[in-house]
C-alpha cells in the first residue's frame, strides 16, 4: 500500500476531499476516452495490431509523463500559498516586484489559451456523449446536435443560480463514472489480454520512430488524453495537493488506463471502428444507461470548465490584467462559488457556435488541443524559472528536468499545429482576443496610474494650502481612493480646489494586491495619521480576495481611527480619457479600446460593495 493510501484510512477528511476533487478537477480528462482513441484511429487510417499497440502505449505513457510526473510530481509542489495555476505561478515569480515581461507574457498568454480551449471542451464533450445514440438507433443521429445545444443552453442558463447544492453530487457521480470506465475496460481487456503489452513504452516509441510522418502527426490526437491535466494544478487551492494526488493515483489514472486498453483490445478482437468505439465496450442492453451517465459526466466536466473560467477571471481582475466585471457570490458555502455574467454569456455563445459550426465531435477534435499544448509549454517555462529561483536548483538539474518536459510538450504542440487549418485556429484566435483585452486594459490602467502620480503634492503642502486658501472644513469623514501612497490623493486636490470645502476628517485609502492568494486580517492594514485628522491607509488583499470597503472601514475603526463606517462619504474619481499631447501618449487604437472598456466595466462602488448612498462621483479628465 502506498504512503498516500495508507494515510487515507487515518484521515477520512482526505478521502472525502478526494471524492470532491473527482467532480471538479477530473471532469475534462475523465471524459476524454469518449473521443480520444477514436480520433487517433481515424488519424492513423488503420487498425492493425502494430498501430493499436503503439497508440495505446502512447496514450498510457502520455498520461504518465504529463499528468503523473509533470503536474502531480513537480508542478503541484510549487504553490502560491496553496493556490496553483499559471496565473498564481506567474504572481509567485515576482512579476509585481520586478519588470519581467517574458514571464508576464508567458503567464498571460497561457491563461488566455485556457479560455480558448475552455470554449471547446463543453461542445466536444457533450457531443461525443450523445453520439452514442447513433449506436442505439442510427435514425436518432438527427437529434444529437439539437440535444447538445439544448443541454449547453440549460447549463449556461443555470449558472446565475449557482451549483453549490447539486455540486455535492458531482464527486460521487464522477466516482461512479470512473468505476464504470474501469469495469468496461476490464471487460474489453478480457477479450484480448495481449493488449497489456502496450504498457511497455517500447511499442509507443517504435510506432513513433517507424510510423513515418504519420507517427508524428498522430501525437496531435494522442494529446487529447491529457486535455484537462492542467486542472490538477489550477484547482489545487480548492482541495489541496493531497486529495487531488490521491484521487488521481487511486482511481482516475487506473480507470483511464484500463479503459483505453479495453478500447484497444476490442478493436484487436475485431470490433468495428466506425462510430464511437467507447460505447462498443458496453453490452447493447446497457448502452442507453451508459449514454445517460456519459452525458451527466460531460455536463459535470463542462461545469468545471465554466467554474474555472470564472475563478481565473477573478484572479486576472485582482491582478490588474482584466477590466472589472460584476462578480456575484452564488453561495456562502465556498469562496469558489461565484458567477461572472459577462464571461458566462460570451462562453455560451462561443461554445454553442462551435457545436453548430463543427457539428460532430470528430470535427471538433481538429480544433482541440492546440491551446492546451501551448499552455503546457508556457507552464514548463515558468516551472524552469521556479526550479531555479524557488527550489534553488543548479542550472544543469533544472534544465535537465524541464528540458524533458519541454521536448515532450514541444512535440505535442508541433503535432497539434498541423491541425491549424482544420479548426485549430479557433482556440488560438479566441486566446489572442483574450490576451489583447488583458494587454490593453493593463496598459491603460498603468498609464492612468503614471499620470495620476505625476507632479505629486506632499500632504503637508496640501494641508498648508487648505489654511492659506481658507477652505471650509465641514463636519464628517471623507474617504478618497488613491494610488499615491506618499502624497495627497489627486482626486481630493481636484475636489477641494473646485468646491473649496473638505470634511474635517480624511482617509486616503490605497489598495494593494499582493502576489499571493490570501492575506490574513492581521497583515491587511497599515494605518498612520500623517497630519491632523488626515489618515493614510494601505489595505493589502490577495489576488483571490475581493475588497469590501464597508468591512475595511469597520476594521479601521477598531485600529484607533475614530470613524463611524455608516456615516462616511466616499469620493470616487470617474476618469474621462483624453489623448496626451506629448511623446508619452498611448497609441490611438489602444486608447480608444481602453476607453470603451473603462466606460463599460463594473463601477468601483459595485465591485467593492460601497453603498451607493454614501458615494460622491467626481468626474475628471485624464490624458494618457
Amino acid at each position: 500500500m502506498t504512503e498516500i493510501a495508507a494515510d487515507t484510512w487515518k484521515k477520512p477528511a482526505l478521502l472525502a476531499a478526494g471524492v470532491g476533487a473527482l467532480g471538479v478537477v477530473f471532469g475534462d480528462i475523465g471524459t476524454s476516452p469518449l473521443y480520444t482513441f477514436k480520433t487517433v484511429l481515424d488519424m492513423t487510417g488503420g487498425d492493425n495490431p502494430q498501430t493499436i499497440y503503439g497508440v495505446i502505449s502512447l496514450l498510457i505513457w502520455t498520461l504518465i509523463l504529463i499528468t503523473s510526473v509533470k503536474y502531480a510530481g513537480f508542478a503541484m509542489r510549487i504553490d502560491n500559498d496553496g493556490e496553483g495555476g499559471i496565473l498564481a505561478l506567474m504572481a509567485l515569480l515576482g512579476v509585481k516586484r520586478h519588470k519581467r515581461p517574458l514571464i508576464v507574457a508567458a503567464g498571460l498568454f497561457g491563461a488566455a489559451l485556457i479560455y480558448g480551449d475552455g470554449a471547446i471542451t463543453p461542445a466536444i464533450s457533450v457531443l461525443s456523449a450523445l453520439e452514442g445514440l447513433n449506436i442505439v438507433a442510427p435514425s436518432l443521429h438527427h437529434y444529437v446536435l439539437p440535444l447538445t445545444v439544448l443541454i449547453l443552453l440549460a447549463l449556461f442558463a443555470l449558472q446565475p443560480a449557482g451549483t453549490a447544492k447539486i455540486g455535492r453530487a458531482f464527486g460521487p457521480i464522477m466516482a461512479l463514472w470512473f468505476i464504470t470506465m474501469a469495469v468496461l475496460g476490464i471487460w474489453g481487456i478480457v477479450k484480448h489480454p495481449s493488449i497489456l503489452w502496450a504498457l511497455n513504452p517500447y511499442y509507443g516509441l517504435h510506432y513513433l520512430l517507424h510510423g513515418g510522418g504519420g507517427g508524428f502527426l498522430v501525437l496531435g490526437g494522442v494529446f487529447l488524453c491529457v486535455t484537462g491535466a492542467e486542472a490538477l494544478y489550477a484547482d489545487m487551492g480548492h482541495f489541496g495537493a493531497g486529495p487531488i494526488k490521491l484521487a488521481w493515483s487511486s482511481l482516475v489514472f487506473p480507470s483511464l488506463v484500463l479503459n483505453y486498453a479495453g478500447q484497444g483490445a476490442i478493436v484487436l478482437s475485431g470490433a468495428p471502428t466506425d462510430g464511437n468505439i467507447f460505447y462498443r465496450l458496453c453490452p447493447p442492453s446497457l448502452t442507453l444507461p451508459l449514454i445517460i451517465l456519459s452525458t451527466i459526466a460531460t455536463i459535470i466536466a463542462s461545469q468545471s470548465i465554466i467554474t474555472g473560467a470564472f475563478s481565473m477571471t477573478r484572479q486576472a481582475i485582482q491582478l490588474g490584467w482584466m477590466p472589472r466585471l460584476k462578480v456575484s457570490q452564488t453561495s456562502e458555502e465556498g469562496y469558489g462559488q461565484i458567477y461572472v455574467g459577462t464571461v458566462n454569456w460570451l462562453l455560451m455563445l462561443v461554445t454553442i457556435g462551435l457545436a453548430l459550426g463543427f457539428g460532430k465531435s470528430d470535427n471538433l477534435a481538429g480544433a482541440y488541443g492546440i491551446a492546451v499544448s501551448a499552455t503546457m509549454l508556457m507552464t514548463t517555462a515558468l516551472l524552469f524559472i521556479a526550479m531555479r529561483e524557488i527550489w534553488k536548483w543548479p542550472f544543469i538539474a533544472a534544465a535537465a528536468v524541464a528540458g524533458v518536459f519541454f521536448v515532450v510538450d514541444a512535440s505535442f504542440f508541433a503535432s497539434n499545429m498541423m491541425k491549424l487549418f482544420d479548426g485549430g485556429y479557433v482556440p488560438l484566435l479566441l486566446a489572442t482576443l483574450v490576451y489583447l483585452v488583458m494587454y490593453i486594459w493593463h496598459r491603460g490602467v498603468m498609464a492612468i496610474a503614471v499620470r495620476s502620480t505625476e507632479d505629486p503634492m506632499p500632504v503637508d503642502a496640501f494641508l498648508d494650502e487648505l489654511v492659506q486658501t481658507g477652505v471650509a472644513r465641514v463636519p464628517g469623514t471623507a474617504v478618497f481612493l488613491t494610488r499615491a501612497k506618499s502624497s495627497a490623493p489627486p482626486v481630493m486636490i481636484w475636489y477641494v480646489r473646485h468646491s473649496m470645502a473638505l470634511q474635517k476628517r480624511v482617509l486616503a485609502v490605497t489598495l494593494d494586491i499582493a502576489s499571493k492568494p490570501w492575506v490574513s486580517a492581521k497583515d491587511r492594514l497599515a494605518l498612520a495619521e500623517i497630519g491632523p485628522n488626515f489618515w493614510a491607509v494601505t489595505a493589502t488583499y490577495g489576488f483571490m480576495e475581493r475588497p469590501d470597503m464597508p468591512a475595511l472601514m469597520g476594521q479601521i475603526a477598531t485600529h484607533g481611527c475614530p470613524i463611524d463606517p455608516v456615516k462616511l462619504t466616499y469620493f470616487i474619481g470617474m476618469e474621462k480619457i483624453v489623448a496626451r499631447t506629448d511623446a508619452h501618449r498611448l497609441p490611438r487604437w489602444i486608447r480608444v479600446i481602453f476607453t470603451v472598456m473603462l466606460r463599460n466595466c463594473a463601477r468601483v462602488t459595485d465591485y467593492m460593495h460601497i453603498p451607493a448612498s454614501q458615494v460622491v462621483d467626481i468626474g475628471k479628465q485624464v490624458s494618457i
